[in-house]
C-alpha cells in the first residue's frame, strides 16, 4: 500500500513554478525546477537559491514551571548541551544520541533564554518529540506550524535586506526576528550548503507572499532537494541517514565539535547524556571507523554503498554519499574507511568497487568546495 504523502504549505506555488515533484521523508517535495538539477546548483554557488524545508520539524521548548534552570537542566540531560557560555540569540548544532553513543538524528537549537527553539530533520521528527519529551517530562515540546525556507548563496544577504535592513547586521549562526512585508519571521543565519544564508520561519498567512517577494530578486531562483543534496555534499556536511545514524557515533563522523569541552573527560559538566560513556572512550582511544571525502579523478560515478578496498582488494570502507560535483566536475564522496587502513596508507589512495570497474579514490581533506559563512 502506497503511503500519502504530505503536502508543504508551498505546494501549489512549486506546482506553477513547474517543480518536478518527488517524495522525501513522507512528504511531497519539489526535487527540480525546468532548470534543472546542475544549474540550480551553480545558480546557489554564484548568487541565491531559495529551498523549501517545510518539511523539517520546528519545535519550540518551553519548562512547563517557568524557570530557566528547569530548561537547562533537563536538556543537557537528554543532549550532550552545556548552556554556561552559550549567549542568547545563538543558534548551535548537537545531536540526539542513543544509548550506545549513536545518532538518531543531528539537530539545530537556538538558546533564546526562557525558552529554545529547536529544528529536526523531517524523517525524524515525530520519533524526535516524541524521545524528547520522554527525556525531559518537565518539558513542554511545541510544533511551530510556520513554513520554513532557506535563502542560500553570495547575493543572500543583500536580497533579504531589501525587506529588512536588520538581516545584513547578522552573522553565521545567529538567530533574530526579522519583519518581512509585516511578518514576524524568527530567522537564523545558517543553512546547509556551505554558502552564506539564512533559515527563515514564515507565518502561514504571510509564506506565499513573502517567498513570491525573494523570487522577485533576479539574483534568487527556486532550488529543489536534488541540488541541497549535491550542494551540501560539496560542502562535506553529513546526512543523517546516509552518512550519520544510530550506528555511528559523533567521533566516527567527524562531529566531536558538537560535544562541548565541558562534557568530556575532565570537563565540568563531564558525561552525563545519552552514549557517553562510548563517545567519551573514542575521544582518547580513537575509532574504529573515520568519516572521510574522497576524490577520483576518473569520469565514472560513485554512489552510495559501494565499497573501497585496497591495493589486495580487501574492503576496508563503504562510501555512504557520492556524486559527481557540479562545481568540480568531478567526483566527490563521503566513505567511513577503516582507521587502521587509514593509518597504514601513506598516500590515502584507494580503489572504489563500482559494478567490474575499480576507478581510483584519494582521501581528502573536506569541505570539496570552501565553505563561506559570514562569520
Amino acid at each position: 500500500m502506497s503511503q500519502t504523502l504530505r503536502h508543504v504549505p508551498l505546494d501549489a506555488l512549486h506546482r506553477e513554478l513547474g517543480a518536478k515533484m518527488g517524495g522525501f521523508a513522507g512528504f511531497d517535495m519539489p526535487i527540480q525546477y525546468p532548470a534543472g538539477l546542475k544549474a540550480e546548483h551553480l545558480h546557489t554557488r554564484e548568487r541565491a537559491g531559495l529551498f523549501d524545508v517545510s518539511h523539517m520539524g520546528q519545535i519550540r521548548i518551553r519548562p512547563i514551571d517557568g524557570q530557566i534552570a528547569s530548561l537547562h537542566r533537563e536538556l543537557q540531560a537528554a543532549l550532550p548541551l552545556d548552556f554556561d557560555g552559550w549567549p542568547v540569540g545563538l543558534q548551535r548544532y548537537s545531536l540526539l544520541l542513543n544509548d550506545n553513543g549513536g545518532i538518531e538524528d543531528d539537530l539545530m537549537l537556538v538558546n533564546l533564554g526562557s525558552e529554545v527553539r529547536m529544528v529536526v530533520n523531517a524523517g525524524n521528527r515525530d520519533a524526535d518529540f516524541a524521545e524528547l519529551a520522554r527525556r525531559c517530562p518537565g518539558l513542554a515540546f511545541e510544533w511551530v506550524d510556520a513554513a520554513l525556507i532557506a535563502l542560500q548563496g553570495p547575493s543572500a544577504e543583500q536580497a533579504l535586506a531589501r525587506l529588512d535592513p536588520q538581516a545584513a547586521s547578522m552573522r553565521f549562526m545567529q538567530a533574530c526576528e526579522l519583519s518581512l512585508l509585516g511578518a514576524a519571521c524568527f530567522t537564523t543565519r545558517s543553512g546547509y550548503t556551505g554558502e552564506d544564508g539564512y533559515e527563515i520561519s514564515i507565518p502561514l498567512s504571510h509564506a506565499e507572499q513573502v517567498v513570491r517577494q525573494l523570487l522577485a530578486d533576479a539574483d534568487v531562483a527556486p532550488v529543489g532537494l536534488g541540488a541541497r543534496d549535491t550542494l551540501r555534499l560539496e560542502a562535506g556536511l553529513p546526512l543523517h541517514g546516509n552518512d550519520i545514524g544510530p550506528d555511528t557515533t559523533p567521533v566516527e563522523a567527524g562531529l566531536g565539535f558538537a560535544i562541548p569541552k565541558s562534557r568530556r573527560r575532565g570537563g565540568a559538566r563531564e558525561g552525563g547524556f545519552p552514549g557517553s560513556q562510548r563517545i567519551l572512550a573514542q575521544f582518547v582511544d580513537g575509532a574504529p571507523r573515520k568519516l572521510v571525502g574522497l576524490l577520483s579523478f576518473e569520469p565514472i560515478p560513485i554512489r552510495a554503498h559501494a565499497p573501497i578496498v585496497d591495493d589486495a582488494d580487501q574492503a576496508i570502507g563503504e562510501v555512504t554519499s557520492g556524486t559527481v560535483s557540479p562545481s568540480l566536475n568531478q567526483p566527490v564522496m563521503l566513505a567511513y574507511l577503516n582507521a587502521d587502513a587509514l593509518r597504514a596508507s601513506a598516500d590515502g589512495k584507494f580503489k572504489a568497487q563500482v559494478r567490474d570497474k575499480r576507478p581510483a579514490v584519494q582521501v581528502t581533506p573536506l569541505p570539496f568546495v570552501a565553505k563561506r559563512y559570514k562569520r
